[in-house]
């Protein structure tokens, strides 16, 4: 099979032919036939996530259909159609966060594309409890954006409780999603980009949000909450500015550049800085259910297999409406 693999941080992804994987018993073996190109990838890619598996194939928002299943599978069908999200393994019950209903926080737990191999490839592997069925409303390069994007996004949403009016400091895969389930909601979204980024804050108004504008600006009026989806540190003060008395602050990336000292007064009036990490799949089932009654349509940039490494850099220069989706099959 033909596969992009990561061999050293900061080094383009190479063109490879590898074997098939062979499925173990509580894994199925799936044909690729998209995958969505996630800033994490990026994060992996540029050394600023420390520890992946290398030699590694990225990619961790997979659509594919099943060929092969592990004899102790009992969910799925050879030929259903699956996807693979970020969180790809858990103990279970070996750990405290597993056992209190935080998966997300597994001390054992294993991530797609990072500590096992993703959906950069024609074939992956996954553990059959963490892949979820597909409404079939989505097509395939529109269904791969939910998978991380859309999961994590939710997760972070969640955090906001029930704030009327939101803001969303970065305008990329996560958050041109999630302003279509606020909209559905009916509450109120504020969306900042970078400074002058006419055409994303044009995208973020057309999607429905009631203000658009630059991220070191304060909105019309104070937020509820706000989710941070840009990997900036400098948002979490202007964020914190922006959110009203009780206001609460999502930081929704798994990294993000450090965070400058800020005076304690715009943290005081008990405003909540808080982050997200990874997801459940409770997290996905609800959001996967939620998506199609909306119905989230996201917008996607496709690339060939091949052309992973120009996906990465037109993400990395900011030069991608809505998300990257390779197209493998």
């Amino acid at each position: 099979m033909r596969a992009m693999i990561l061999e050293a941080p900061r080094q383009p992804l190479r063109l490879a032919e590898l074997p098939v994987p062979k499925p173990n018993p509580e894994q199925v073996l799936i044909r690729v036939h998209a995958c969505a190109v996630c800033r994490t990838d990026l994060h992996i890619v540029d050394g600023e996530l420390t520890h992946p598996k290398l030699p590694l194939i990225p990619g961790h928002q997979i659509v594919g259909t099943i060929e092969a299943v592990g004899e102790s599978v009992d969910k799925f069908n050879i030929g259903q159609r699956v996807g693979v999200p970020w969180l790809g393994y858990t103990c279970g019950d070996r750990c405290r966060y597993c056992l209190s209903g935080r998966e997300n926080l597994c001390d054992y737990a294993e991530f797609t594309g990072y500590n096992l191999d993703g959906g950069y490839a024609e074939y992956t592997v996954a553990d059959y409890r963490f892949c979820f069925p597909l409404d079939p409303s989505f097509p395939d390069l529109q269904a791969a954006p939910l998978l991380c994007g859309g999961l994590i996004g939710y997760r972070a949403y969640r955090m906001t409780d029930d704030a009327e009016k939101l803001g969303f400091y970065g305008f990329g895969s996560a958050a041109h999603m999630l302003i279509q389930l606020a909209r559905y909601q009916g509450r109120q979204v504020f969306a900042f980009t970078r400074s002058g980024d006419v055409e994303g804050q044009e995208f973020a108004r057309k999607l429905g949000a009631t203000w658009a504008g630059d991220s070191d600006k304060l909105p019309p009026e104070p937020l509820d909450a706000a989710i941070i989806f840009a990997p900036t540190g400098k948002l979490v003060p202007a964020a914190l500015r922006a959110v009203a008395k009780g206001g609460v602050v999502v930081c929704a990336g798994i990294h993000m550049s450090d965070i400058p000292s800020f005076p304690y007064d715009i943290l005081w009036e008990e405003r909540v800085l808080r982050s997200v990490a990874n997801l459940t799949r409770q997290d996905g089932q609800e959001f996967l259910t939620l998506a199609p009654k909306v119905p989230i349509r996201t917008e996607v940039n496709p690339f060939p297999l091949t052309q992973a490494n120009e996906a990465l850099n037109a993400l990395r220069s900011g030069k991608i409406t809505g998300t990257a989706v390779l197209v493998v099959d």
